[in-house]
């Protein structure tokens, strides 16, 4: 493993527009321990200095692994999760990232580093279940701080929530399940205007969407889900400025080093070895989402989907993402019930092999749920209603596995089925 990494990533040619591979390609040049093509995995939990001193000063935060010290422990820096962190902040075009656990432990650390007791914030009122009850159930009874939801979209909601006091606005950029497009520079104008910082959650969206060059202040990533790929790893990322990712590792303050959310070093380089590929697979995913929500959508089907010119937000989305990597993977149809989302779903995976009855996302196979009933059940009745999310939303991550018409076959003979 090489000696201690600069956090920021490599200068890129501004007579071209960012593109996240071409920042991924000009740094990921890692050699081994012996001379290897792939980095080698440090799996030390531990890290020895060479003169006892050292010690007390990097306890004091004074010297680390970029100011003249080394490496400390596994729960403050590994090398191996240092060099993903760099190749995700490539990526995403800010000048550090670190690896977390999961996905919730990005965001959850992320919060707690920037809010204190009688902090506010204000966030989308269409979230992923575990994080709308972070904010609206553990936040307020836990650690004094309350979230106002509104409706991303409407940005002089956004705006009035915001007149009344914030520290943080937080959005995801493709909202899940409802797939609204978070206007990321008008939001963070709003948000920089009242003294607060932009957080955004780019899980449905690595490659096309890149929140940090559009204004975002902080990134974060469930990494279990398309950067992965292959449902077989729980991680997350957190991407900002070198100053907040180190203000996390903090022997005194820090959320991550306090509160442990360590990614293991075998996982980060896991994920590493991944990351070359995601642009052909968030290209496929893109491809084959788009084909099938147009044929559904001139079927008469009431199907979302951001690549769709029907789509509220389809120009927003053109004009932010990068033209490369489509409109993203994810799309929804709405059943009305919640009988008929399940007869669709059990005739798609139990007869057709279509896909799978599953949560997550991001995986080569398809899979499908009901969102009101399973990732976004934390909400209540109200809270889904004004979130626009029905108890017949059939959640759909598309997958590239088989053929196209094979997959679009399956999916006919199902809702012809189903009666329609």
């Amino acid at each position: 493993m090489e000696t201690p990494i600069s956090g920021e990533t490599p200068p890129v040619d501004r007579q071209r527009p960012f593109h996240p591979l071409e920042s991924l390609a000009a740094m990921r040049h890692e050699f081994g321990e012996h001379g290897g093509v792939n980095m080698s995995i440090e799996a030390s939990t531990t890290f020895t200095v060479m003169t006892a001193g050292t010690l007390p000063e990097m306890f004091q935060g004074r010297l680390g692994p970029e100011t003249g010290g080394c490496y400390l422990y596994g729960r403050h820096f590994n090398p191996t999760v240092y060099v993903l962190g760099r190749e995700l902040a490539a990526i995403e075009g800010t000048a550090a990232a670190y690896g977390t656990a999961s996905g919730m432990s990005a965001i959850t650390a992320v919060v707690l580093q920037c809010c204190v007791p009688g902090d506010r914030i204000v966030a989308g009122n269409s979230l992923y279940g575990g994080t709308f009850a972070f904010f609206h159930d553990f936040l307020p009874r836990k650690a004094g701080v309350t979230t106002s939801f509104v409706d991303i979209s409407d940005h002089v909601a956004v705006e009035s929530a915001c007149q009344r006091g914030v520290k943080l606005v937080y959005v995801e950029s493709i909202s899940n399940p409802t797939l609204v497009v978070a206007d990321i520079p008008v939001l963070a104008d709003i948000a920089h205007r009242y003294g607060a910082q932009l957080v955004v959650d780019n899980t449905f969206s690595p490659l096309i969407l890149a929140p940090a060059k559009l204004g975002a202040d902080i990134v974060v990533h469930s990494v279990t889900k398309f950067i992965n790929g292959a449902s077989d790893i729980i991680a997350g990322a957190i991407c900002g400025t070198q100053e907040f990712i180190a203000s996390l590792m903090d022997l005194h303050t820090g959320a991550l080093m306090l509160l442990g959310p360590t990614m293991d070093p075998r996982v980060a380089f896991e994920i590493s070895l991944r990351l070359p590929h995601l642009g052909m697979r968030m290209m496929e995913h893109s491809r084959r989402a788009l084909v099938l929500s147009e044929r559904l959508a001139e079927r008469g089907f009431h199907v979302v989907y951001p690549g769709l010119r029907s789509h509220p937000q389809h120009e927003l989305l053109k004009m932010l993402a990068h033209p490369d990597f489509g409109f993203g993977g994810l799309m929804s149809v709405d059943l009305v019930t919640t009988e008929r989302a399940y007869k669709f779903m059990e005739l798609l995976q139990n007869e057709d092999r279509f896909g799978y009855i599953a949560v997550s996302l991001g995986y080569f196979d398809t899979l499908m749920s009901v969102s009101a009933s399973s990732t976004s059940s934390e909400m209540s009745a109200v809270d889904l209603q004004k979130a626009g999310i029905s108890p017949g939303l059939v959640r759909i991550s598309v997958g590239y596995t088989g053929s196209l018409e094979q997959r679009w076959q399956q999916l006919e003979r199902a809702l012809h089925q189903l009666g329609d």
